[in-house]
């Protein structure tokens, strides 16, 4: 469930119409919903209830210091996956210890820093980040806790690009290498092994692949404590899909996905981490573009917007489906079937092909549907295209979250030699 809805033939976010955002604030623009983003992460969190859980949103999907710390203030944590990460979850209020540090290349600056913010865990990625890490952790006098990421190898059945969970995969330690990495892990002075951690990919709409992951880390789990290892929770990472194409199925809920876990840990005694990010913000915001032209092609109909692939570059990089509507309630039953494209000079700034729509007209309103996550942070500044603004609704207000570059500011990051200027 989200709050967007059509309202006196308005859509609107919450009691806000967008109408009136875009007004004000130009297009394109992400618009997102407090009520929304709350929603959802009170619905995942309430499936673990009576389970030893922590909820660290994934803030590579979203990670506007507003989004943030409305969440924070829900009791979320945080799963980061560089310095820049690190430091907006900070400044949002997440506190360290309900922080994890994901990602296969940290940067020594990185560990400093989140050893400093006394984070929850590294999530390690390879042997060779444990030895850095220990020497890091050693030049603080402190002692680093450390999850090891294993990579199951686990077809998750989603798009290749965002499956993160098999053998070719460049995420985790391999299967066969985990025993003796746990075991370096030991002799390492300043690293203590707290944890596992897995992720196995993106957009999962089956509990399957989780299902066949979990129980393998199950048994690896029971298998490390025998050998003496002090393992007191799993990171189970993140993936559950969410609905993009009404004509699809819709993803096993939350409360599905919890009864799941429940079953497949039994009686481990083992705490739990987990890291959505699509779940809690996907649905929660959504990208309004005005329709600047329409051109007649020789078998079809483009609908020429002016948001583009480097604004939302999920269609053009996954061939991802998201809902187009328009901000005015149709007022006829009529269809026809249109392209929607961006004015970027690529054949792949393209949102949607031979969509059934009601017809438009240059000038009118459409919101791209489920663009709260992977959608701002991916953005780029391709074309010489700046930055569009974020806006934050709650109930009846509305606030700019990150205004609109101008081009001015873009044009101001480059840096001219003066052998170029006749000065030097």
């Amino acid at each position: 469930m989200d709050h967007f809805a059509y309202k006196e033939g308005k859509l609107s976010a919450e009691d806000v119409a967008l109408e009136t955002i875009a007004l004000e604030v130009g297009t394109p623009v992400y618009v997102y919903s407090t009520a929304t983003l709350k929603r959802h992460f009170q619905v995942f969190s309430e499936a673990f209830q009576g389970v030893h859980a922590l909820v660290c949103f994934a803030v590579k999907a979203n990670s506007n210091q507003a989004v943030l710390r409305t969440l924070a203030r829900e009791g979320a944590g945080a799963d980061v996956v560089s310095l820049g990460e690190l430091t907006r979850a900070l400044m949002a209020g997440i506190p360290g210890d309900r922080i994890v540090f994901s990602g296969v290349g940290k940067t020594p600056e990185e560990m400093h820093a989140a050893l400093r913010a006394g984070i929850k865990q590294f999530n390690a990625e390879s042997e060779a980040e444990l030895e850095v890490l220990n020497l890091v952790a050693g030049e603080m006098g402190l002692t680093a806790p450390v999850s090891v990421r294993v990579n199951p190898d686990v077809d998750a059945k989603t798009h290749a690009k965002i499956s993160t969970g098999k053998s070719e995969n460049k995420f985790g330690i391999p299967w066969q290498r985990v025993d003796a990495v746990y075991a370096r892990i030991k002799e390492l002075e300043h690293l203590e092994a707290v944890g596992v951690d897995l992720h196995i990919g993106s957009q999962l709409t089956d509990l399957a692949p989780f299902r066949e992951a979990f129980a393998k880390v199950v048994t690896l789990v029971k298998d490390l404590r025998a050998k003496g290892h002090d393992i007191r929770h799993i990171d189970l990472g993140g993936g559950l899909g969410i609905p993009y194409d009404p004509e699809q199925a819709a993803p096993p809920a939350p409360a599905e996905y919890g009864t799941m876990i429940r079953e497949v840990l039994g009686d481990l005694d083992c705490g739990i981490i987990l890291e959505p990010g699509r779940l809690i913000a996907g649905n929660a915001g959504v990208l309004v573009t005005r329709m600047l032209y329409e051109k007649k092609g020789v078998d079809r109909t483009f609908y020429i917007l002016d948001a583009a692939m480097n604004d939302l570059g999920r269609p053009a990089m996954y061939d991802a489906y998201h809902a187009i509507v328009p901000v005015r309630e149709a007022e006829t039953d009529a269809t026809l079937e249109a392209d929607f494209v961006g004015p970027v000079c690529e054949s792949s700034d393209t949102f949607a092909k031979a969509r059934k729509t009601t017809p438009l007209k240059a000038g009118d309103l459409v919101a791209i549907k489920s663009a709260g996550a992977y959608g701002a942070v991916m953005s780029s500044t391709y074309n010489s295209r700046p930055l569009v603004p974020e806006v934050l609704v709650d109930d009846t207000r509305y606030a700019v979250v990150r205004k609109r570059q101008s081009l001015e500011e873009l044009l101001s990051l480059d840096e001219v030699p003066t052998w170029l200027t006749g000065s030097g």
